[in-house]
């Protein structure tokens, strides 16, 4: 039913409840029955086993897993390469613990909106208050709603006293409801706009009230959370993707090559089966960088602590590559875009013009502040007081009110003395004002705030003309417009009512206040879409409040659109995908809305960032391709659903964290490009060599050697590389982009070709140029020279790669590790290859030192072609 269009009579008739005596226990055990406990459902939790096989069942790991077979094979039948075998299967052992210590976020954030909902209710039941269990309450039970309760269903209010509730965590509205039982509201209002309705898990934040429950369980608007929750998927980042697309063709490349090698040396050349068999099974696990996996968990790892300097918290690992492919940032507008806090910005006394309330206040605006300061029940925090940042405890509204006072040096302890008080009419939400009355040294005074419409003064007509005037001015400004007037009493009245103090009031003025932008949002918003990112606002503010915000920081520009939630309702779904691109701004949407609209980007490929706070952001968050919860404010819900948080709930904070996405992501293609150049040069090497017929160039053994040292050593040190100058000022790669994107493609293809003719050179010198009487050219000469030329330069390439920059304009030292790590490889080559124990290891053999020189000129080969590349704009 909905609840919030029918009367109070209608809904207690659908209930069939008695609102005096509340339930019987005999009708309390019959709706117990039919609804169940006021719990949520949690989906059934995937067993250690299941996660395990789910993570053996993706591509890279079958891969690795095969290799490992093959590799202990080989092991088995040669009794050598046992190495091989431990570090692959590490490798798997290591990616399924990080997969499966970030699996449980759905289950954390259940388990946090289930945490929520455990606490106590007070219900009326055969005539008596009784207190019980949330989980107990059922449709039709009547409760009582004082200050400080948290809602433990959805109910309709039946009274409404000055009530006042804070549903930020369903609605992203920081200002708290005003609620109105009398009220019938339209059907396709949302969430914040239903004022007769109360929501579980939502805080009385002022007055009291009672309700009838309508709703409990998985039906409340918290359980439609909770449902949403389980149902929606996380998506493959574009990284897995891309790096299971990679998997697939390395091995299909592998197998290939395998099967060719195997087919011209056993069939063509009869060499050995045997030989050919175990030819063929080690270049198809050459072709497999094992050190690939490692490498990006280290180059992620690296991006997460770069994150924490910079106020950002990743829970999801892959999120560090995501974030820097965003497209479109959907954020929030409260706390993140602005500063969650009221501010008065604008202030007009009746006898002078509006003022800004940062210029100096003449003296009527003093006494005007003066006069708001005493009608006003927030406070300076003075226990934890801090200049630069002072806590004020009480209503968002009066709480701007004592920041202009603290703005302007006054000190409440004077307005106190000044206006001593002795009486108080609360704010109630069916008059919407505020009265206190103080006793002054000749008689009294009674101050009212609140809404402009509703202030009871009396108007001239050229008066009321100007304060309309005024008032729409700032109404059009988005600001929240108050309005303050005062009577003098010689005697204190018989009767401290509303209906006596409230009338023939003196007009003083207004003041505009609103939750401005935070310094830094517009700048953050510029450079987003300096690197092609659009930015949307998504809140559960007023469509006006949000649209002027939008407008000063840039995200609502012209040709914009800003619409609201009821009118993203009217869209079907095709229209929202064909629409999204155009609308900026999304006002009062619901949780359903903002998966809608994450989708509806996603439907054009494109990479979503989402921000949130509250508990209505969760579905979103997760649906997202990174969610990002606010620190300060967030929910645990939210933050349990997100894959990363903001901990200074601050827009320009997500930006940042995009631009060390970014890097990241580079030097992870920086890894592929790495590996997969002397990897892909491999596999040519010894297909050319069976091809022609001068035997394989390099052994399986020696192969391991130059994947997991030469290559492996320096790449791991890739993590560290600081980036590109230009990294912010690119547009963001397509989510279906392959990983040799951009270049990267032909760039491996030309460091490739370099090393297939600089080791085949150098096979070729060893295995059939004599260069001295001492060191015969020979099979063993020829593998020795091409292994050494294959390892030095794969180790040099790493300086190639590191910078698009020459290296005559970069610093060896700019990052050190990698350079001693580089300078390592180099010296552990030389030793393998010279020390005789590990000669006979590797199938090596002493060479001359003619053979050494012309190893170090076709080593030095791959950084002059580097350097050509570069300067061809590859």
């Amino acid at each position: 039913m909905i609840w919030h269009n029918m009367t109070k009579d209608e809904v207690v008739k659908a209930l069939s409840v008695d609102t005096e005596n509340g339930l019987s226990r005999p009708e309390v055990d019959i709706r117990y029955e039919k609804y169940g406990p006021n719990a949520f459902e949690e989906a059934k939790k995937e067993s250690l086993f299941s996660k395990i096989l789910h993570h053996l069942k993706e591509i890279s790991t079958i891969i690795l897993l095969v290799a490992a077979g093959i590799a202990g094979y080989m092991a088995i039948y040669t009794g050598e390469g046992w190495a091989k075998v431990v570090v692959i299967l590490s490798i798997v052992v290591i990616n399924i613990v990080l997969g499966i210590t970030q699996e449980s976020r759905s289950e954390k954030a259940l388990e946090a909106l289930k945490n929520m909902n455990a606490h106590k209710a007070s219900v009326i039941r055969n005539g008596a208050f009784i207190t019980l269990d949330a989980t107990e309450v059922v449709p039709g039970d009547i409760i009582e709603l004082h200050t400080g309760d948290s809602i433990p269903a959805d109910a309709r209010l039946l009274e409404a006293s000055s009530l006042q509730v804070e549903e930020a965590a369903l609605t992203g509205e920081s200002v708290p409801s005003e609620k109105d039982s009398h009220a019938i509201i339209d059907e396709s209002a949302p969430i914040g706009d239903r004022i007769n309705m109360v929501y579980s898990g939502c805080l009385v934040t002022g007055g009291r009230g009672r309700a009838v429950i309508t709703e409990t369980g998985m039906n409340t608007e918290m359980g439609k959370i909770a449902n949403l929750l389980n149902t929606t998927g996380k998506q493959l980042t574009p990284l897995q993707k891309r790096l299971q697309t990679l998997a697939k063709y390395l091995s299909l490349v592998a197998i290939g090559a395998g099967v060719i090698i195997f087919f011209v040396g056993a069939v063509i050349h009869g060499d050995s089966v045997a030989d050919m068999l175990l030819t063929a099974i080690s270049l198809s696990v050459a072709a497999v960088p094992e050190t690939l996996p490692v490498i990006v968990t280290l180059i992620l790892a690296n991006g997460v602590q770069n994150m924490v300097k910079k106020n950002t918290i990743v829970r999801r690992i892959p999120a560090v590559e995501t974030v820097g492919n965003t497209n479109v940032i959907c954020s929030d507008k409260t706390g993140t875009l602005t500063q969650n806090k009221m501010f008065i910005q604008r202030l007009w006394h009746a006898e002078l013009e509006p003022n800004s309330a940062s210029h100096t206040f003449d003296k009527k605006e003093l006494e005007m502040l003066e006069l708001l300061i005493a009608c006003t029940n927030a406070r300076v925090d003075t226990v934890n007081f801090s200049h630069d940042n002072p806590i004020i405890i009480g209503d968002p509204t009066e709480a701007s009110i004592i920041r202009l006072m603290l703005d302007k040096g006054i000190e409440r302890e004077s307005i106190d003395e000044m206006y001593p008080r002795i009486h108080e009419l609360p704010f109630d939400s069916s008059r919407k004002l505020m009265t206190t009355v103080h006793q002054l040294e000749h008689g009294f005074v009674s101050i009212t705030k609140g809404a402009f419409d509703r202030i009871p003064a009396n108007f001239t007509e050229s008066l009321s003309a100007k304060a309309h005037e005024v008032h729409d001015s700032f109404a059009n400004q988005a600001l929240r417009v108050i309005a303050v007037g005062y009577r003098f009493w010689n005697h204190l009245p018989e009767h401290l009512d509303a209906e006596t103090l409230e009338n023939d009031l003196n007009f003083v003025g207004l003041i505009g206040m609103i939750d401005p932008p935070r310094p830094e949002s517009s700048r953050a918003v510029a450079h987003a879409k300096e690197a092609g990112i659009k930015t949307v606002m998504i809140t559960g503010d007023h469509i006006g409040t949000a649209s002027a915000i939008a407008r000063e920081i840039g995200i609502l520009e012209e040709g914009g659109r800003a619409i609201t939630g009821a009118q993203l309702l009217e869209m079907s779904d095709d229209e929202l995908r064909n629409n999204v691109k155009d609308i900026s701004v999304y006002a009062r949407v619901s949780p359903e809305d903002k998966i809608r609209i994450v989708q509806a980007w996603q439907s054009h490929e494109m990479v979503i960032a989402m921000t949130g706070d509250g508990v209505n952001d969760a579905p979103a968050l997760k649906a997202a391709d990174v969610g990002a919860a606010m620190g300060i404010t967030g929910t645990e819900v939210s933050k349990s659903a997100s894959d990363m948080i903001i901990t200074d709930d601050n827009f320009a904070t997500i930006v940042d964290a995009i631009s060390e996405g970014r890097a990241a992501y580079d030097n992870i293609r920086k890894t592929v490009h790495f590996l997969l150049s002397v990897n892909f040069a491999e596999i040519i090497v010894m297909l050319i060599g069976v091809l022609i017929g001068w035997g394989t160039p390099l052994t399986s053994v020696q192969l391991l050697f130059i994947n997991v040292v030469s290559d492996g050593i320096p790449g791991f040190f890739i993590s560290q590389e600081k980036a590109e100058k230009d990294v912010m000022q690119r547009k963001p790669l397509s989510k279906n982009a392959s990983i040799f994107s951009n270049k990267l493609g032909i760039q491996i293809a030309m460091k490739s070709s370099v090393f297939i003719v600089i080791t085949l050179i150098g096979f070729y010198i060893g295995r059939f140029v004599q260069l001295t009487d001492t060191t015969p050219a020979t099979y063993a000469t020829g593998i020795t020279m091409a292994f050494i030329v294959l390892s030095w330069a794969s180790v040099l390439n790493i300086f190639n790669v590191r910078t698009k920059q020459s290296l005559f304009k970069s610093s060896l030292f700019e990052n050190p590790w990698l350079t001693v790590s580089a300078f390592a490889s180099l010296l552990i080559t030389v030793i393998v290859a010279t020390v005789p124990f590990l000669q006979h290891v590797f199938v090596l053999s002493p060479i001359s030192m003619y053979h050494w020189m012309i190893a170090i000129g076709l080593s030095l080969v791959q950084l002059v072609f580097g350097e050509i590349f570069k300067l061809l704009g590859y």
